[in-house]
């Protein structure tokens, strides 16, 4: 998939999740196959980008390109001098949110709310790729409700205006995450554009995110909730796209080591106990396949320390890794 200059290559993208991916989730997925990481998204009222929240969101130092930043917002003047503002902080392709469906942004007129607005859709759009010279993406749900289904209008709509890339998560807003993502819309819309479009919604493994590719005829897959705590999922779709075959789960030594050098760096860039805090959804995610896993739970988020936390975390799978069946006594 290109997008602008760039080649996006594998075709599976890490989708962009309020409080997850951060800077070292992104560089772990990036390391472990996704072809592009876009970033939680950013605020684009100017009061909020010296918070240290935004600071943070805006770190971009040593993220291999292409780095992808979204932005989210409600006037299109402001967007743009969002978009202007984050590609002088790193950003090479800016992308749109109009996706979100999280109560407080649609009661600002942001995210999925703006969808019911196609004119200011269409000035959002037009601002925010004027006032940039990198690629500019937008992604999008199927409609605000199954009443209003309005993504393919969107979607010309965001192709005329100079969208180089278009997201579309297979559910309205109504639905939040509920129910199945449904993808003839997203079939529908990639058949009547010329520009790149990725599907995203329900993508769990590699044979879904074949069926979906077949079944929309898109350009690239988006994957979201079915990375946390499995952040090898893009490099098992990418070979079973590429191949037809499935690679080997990891070990149970690869899980190690991968967790703790997530670890390591959540701790590293947030420092204590920030660190620690925000570590503890990422382990629960890891765990949360394994029948120890309120027990394992239990035992890290007792863990106030960062060394603590990895000497807890190290003990566990080591005990796992031993053949112990009951690892907590272990750790």
């Amino acid at each position: 998939m290109q997008i602008g200059p760039y080649r996006i290559e594998p075709n599976v993208v890490l989708a962009p999740m309020a409080g997850v991916t951060d800077k070292p989730f992104r560089q772990l997925c990036k390391r472990l196959g996704a072809g592009l990481a876009m970033s939680e998204m950013t605020i684009s009222d100017p009061r909020f980008w010296r918070t240290e929240k935004s600071l943070r969101r805006m770190d971009h130092d040593g993220e291999p390109a292409p780095v992808g930043v979204q932005i989210a917002g409600t006037e299109p003047a402001m967007l743009a001098e969002a978009a202007r503002h984050n590609v002088a902080h790193g950003a090479q392709i800016v992308d749109i949110n109009m996706g979100c469906p999280a109560k407080k942004v649609c009661n600002a007129w942001a995210g999925s709310a703006l969808m019911q607005d196609e004119a200011l859709v269409a000035r959002i759009l037009q601002a925010v790729v004027a006032a940039v010279d990198v690629p500019v993406t937008l992604k999008i749900r199927t409609g605000w409700c199954a009443a209003h289904r309005n993504a393919p209008t969107i979607a010309r709509i965001a192709q005329d205006a100079g969208i180089a890339a278009l997201a579309v998560h297979g559910r309205t807003r109504d639905q939040h995450y509920t129910g199945s993502a449904e993808y003839d819309t997203i079939a529908a819309i990639k058949a009547h554009l010329s520009i790149p479009v990725i599907a995203n919604g329900d993508i769990d493994s590699p044979e879904k995110a074949l069926a979906v590719l077949r079944h929309t005829g898109c350009d690239a897959v988006m994957v979201g909730r079915a990375a946390q705590g499995r952040p090898w999922i893009f490099r098992e779709i990418a070979h079973f796209l590429a191949t037809g075959h499935h690679l080997p789960p990891p070990s149970l030594q690869e899980i190690r080591d991968i967790l703790l050098g997530h670890l390591q760096a959540l701790h590293a860039f947030y420092g204590e106990p920030a660190g620690v805090r925000i570590a503890r959804k990422h382990l629960g995610w890891y765990a949360k396949d394994r029948p120890e896993h309120h027990a394992f739970r239990a035992l890290v988020n007792r863990a106030d320390t960062a060394q603590e936390q990895l000497a807890l975390t190290r003990a566990y799978f080591d005990a796992l890794i031993a053949g112990d069946t009951h690892p907590m006594l272990a750790a």
